[in-house]
């Protein structure tokens, strides 16, 4: 059964609706809080509602409603609602100050900031999830940053920035394995191909972290480790490292905290009360996922993602401009759907039939998805990752942006491999 779709730009307006009523408004004020991030999407979802064609207001919203309800979207909010259960625990129980304690003691002051970041990049590339990294590591971070006057946005992007590593090179990664399956390569060697391009990256950006981290320096006076108060958070990184569920992982140190801290002598009702404030805490968060999920849900609906995959393929004439076309895509489909496996799936087959008609390698290609949807997926300030950074460090997902180097730096160099053809042998 078909329906009416209005197609074209008018199709896409919406997220620029949205683009225009937050990121462009905050930037020209100079106040990433003068439009709250909530009221944006409100706006922009009314009107992705109001511009569809052929169906009934019930209808319409409906619609959205199957966005908002998606099954991956419900899933990352259990996510955020036990990690702000997690998080708020944690800290009522001293676990955040006690492992900021054992961070301090652990690293040397000017390898602090590197090291954050060799810790974000290695979890995520054990892991495979850019969030389950950033849900273990953020809380430490903003401690780290508190105690010794870093700023906050700063610190936060080195996590969410490594957490990107991983969520492109991790044989489990979601991505890697979408990739991989729609080019059909092998996992290894999409992994050689990808490395070659993104490592670089990650070394500069590790230079630099090693070169700012210079100047920093640990207070005066450090706490002595209270390794009891440390377990919980041990066993949130061991078990993440060991690839348990995102869930799982959070359950096992929400009652952690709870345990060790009655142990201590906490009350079990303060346990309680904090679980509740973290996930009170989370509701605005909730709140834009849900939103998110059903504009996007409207966009492709209404026909804007099959337009803009139509636009970009029907003038490429080369190898690179097949490579850069691929690369566009699954870009914008990234900017349009908030999740980088989606967009992968989505553009999949589009690219594939780009590669077997320009004779492209579909390493490179596989290569090529993965990074350009994670550069995308890391940058945008209504992407999971983004946001559930930001709610756990209680700043706007914009403040963050400025300051993430190894997105940025990830995308410049898959854009120079595609310009340059590099590596050679797989261009």
């Amino acid at each position: 059964m078909t329906h009416k779709t209005i197609g074209g730009w008018l199709a896409l307006s919406p997220l620029a609706v949205f683009l225009c009523l937050y990121l462009v408004t905050s930037l020209l004020m100079n106040d990433f809080y003068k439009v709250p991030i909530t009221v944006a999407f409100v706006l922009s979802a009314c009107y992705s509602i109001a511009i569809t064609r052929g169906l009934t207001l019930d209808q319409r919203i409906a619609q959205f409603s199957i966005g908002a309800g998606n099954k991956n979207l419900l899933m990352m909010v259990w996510i955020f609602i036990l990690a702000g259960a997690f998080a708020q625990g944690a800290k009522q129980m001293g676990a955040i100050d006690a492992t900021v304690n054992l961070t301090l003691h652990i690293l040397p002051d000017n390898l602090l900031l590197a090291g954050i970041f060799i810790a974000s990049c290695f979890i995520s590339l054990s892991i495979g999830t850019s969030v389950g990294t950033i849900v273990a590591l953020t809380p430490v971070a903003v401690g780290l940053a508190q105690k010794m006057g870093i700023d906050l946005a700063y610190m936060v992007s080195i996590v969410v920035g490594g957490s990107f590593f991983g969520d492109n090179l991790s044989f489990i990664s979601d991505t890697t394995i979408a990739s991989t399956r729609t080019q059909e390569c092998r996992m290894q060697d999409k992994f050689r191909v990808n490395s070659l391009i993104v490592v670089p990256a990650a070394f500069i950006v590790l230079i630099i972290y090693v070169i700012q981290g210079i100047h920093v320096s640990t207070p005066a006076q450090v706490q002595e480790i209270e390794w009891l108060k440390v377990i919980p958070y041990l066993i949130v990184l061991g078990t993440a490292v060991a690839g348990v569920n995102v869930m799982l992982v959070l359950l096992l140190g929400i009652f952690s905290t709870g345990i060790i801290g009655l142990y201590l002598g906490n009350d079990v009702f303060d346990w309680f009360g904090a679980m509740g404030t973290g996930i009170i805490n989370m509701g605005e968060l909730i709140i834009i996922t849900l939103l998110a999920g059903g504009m996007l849900e409207i966009i492709r609906y209404n026909g804007g993602i099959d337009f803009i995959i139509q636009r970009l393929t029907r003038h490429v004439r080369s190898k690179q401009g097949a490579e850069l076309s691929i690369a566009a895509l699954v870009s914008i489909a990234n900017l349009c759907t908030a999740n980088n496996t989606i967009a992968i799936i989505t553009t999949g087959s589009i690219a594939k039939d780009i590669a077997e008609r320009f004779g492209l390698d579909k390493r490179k290609v596989a290569s090529i998805l993965d990074t350009f949807s994670c550069f995308v997926q890391g940058i945008i300030p209504y992407g999971a990752q983004m946001l559930i950074a930001a709610g756990l460090a209680s700043i706007s997902p914009l403040s963050i942006i400025g300051h993430l180097y190894y997105p940025f730096s990830m995308g410049l160099c898959a854009l120079l491999a595609i310009l340059l053809r590099y590596p050679r042998r797989y261009s």
